[in-house]
């Protein structure tokens, strides 16, 4: 079996393929100073609640965005499941060329999901991912990787708000009844959940007049199926596609 791991600013996602079919997924929060020990007692405990050991597990791909967690997950790989990981980046086939100014600069994040974004839905094709930042890929016909946009996520902007106005409280990240906020609570629910619609209707709209033709808006991450439920500009959601990215990736470099 095939272990899939996205390290993200907020969350580590885990995912075990059985050959294509994704048989677990979990969620941890991103600890950095968190140990390799400690890691390998969760993943353990999680694969042995689905019925899973260590020996199950015979091939590792990752990608990561927090860089002090990379050695920490070769380190847990190496020593507990006798593996070494492959670590999406530079010298890593993807099936991506990249037409960015300075290809190093882009995630490799966002380079998995190019490419299984492209692989389930051809293109051309928007990719917005709505984690710690909302970001927006966009991905041509061809499956090259032309560039993007990042805002503050969603989280990321309701916590700055909490954090630096005195008087607002932190709110529960739900739809309330109206765009109209009738008491703060509501009037701060409708100004971040409405208002990240708006903005990923406005940079759909945007992209695809670059473009000069539509594009395929895929949405991934944490909060991409509340989002999806208000506006008609999604056009898939898709929570896994990091994990699917993955594994295409390891399969074209497993040789």
């Amino acid at each position: 079996m095939l272990l899939v791991i996205d390290i993200g600013n907020t969350d580590i996602t885990w995912g075990v393929f059985d050959n294509e079919e994704l048989r677990a997924t979990w969620h941890l929060s991103t600890e950095i100073h968190r140990r390799a020990d400690e890691y390998a007692g969760l993943l353990i405990n999680l694969l042995h609640y689905q019925r899973l050991d260590t020996s199950d597990i015979k091939e590792v791909a990752l990608c990561s965005v927090v860089p002090p967690l990379t050695p920490t997950f070769e380190e847990l790989f190496k020593r507990y499941f006798h593996i070494s990981p492959l670590v999406v980046g530079v010298g890593v086939k993807t099936g991506v060329r990249i037409r960015m100014d300075n290809p190093r600069e882009v995630g490799a994040d966002r380079i998995v999901n190019a490419a299984a974004g492209h692989h389930l839905y051809g293109g051309p094709l928007i990719i917005t991912d709505l984690g710690t930042a909302t970001t927006f890929d966009v991905v041509s016909v061809e499956g090259d990787y032309l560039g993007g946009a990042i805002a503050p996520g969603i989280v990321t902007a309701a916590e700055a708000l909490f954090m630096r106005a005195a008087v607002l409280p932190r709110v529960e990240l739900t739809r309330p009844k109206q765009v109209i906020g009738t008491n703060t609570i509501t009037a701060m629910q409708s100004g971040i959940i409405f208002g990240y619609v708006s903005l990923i209707e406005g940079m759909v709209s945007r992209i695809q007049q670059e473009l000069g033709e539509r594009a395929k808006v895929v949405a991934t991450g944490g909060y991409a199926e509340p989002i999806a439920k208000e506006t008609p500009v999604i056009d898939v959601v898709n929570p896994n596609l990091t994990l699917v990215g993955l594994r295409l990736i390891y399969l074209m470099n497993r040789a």
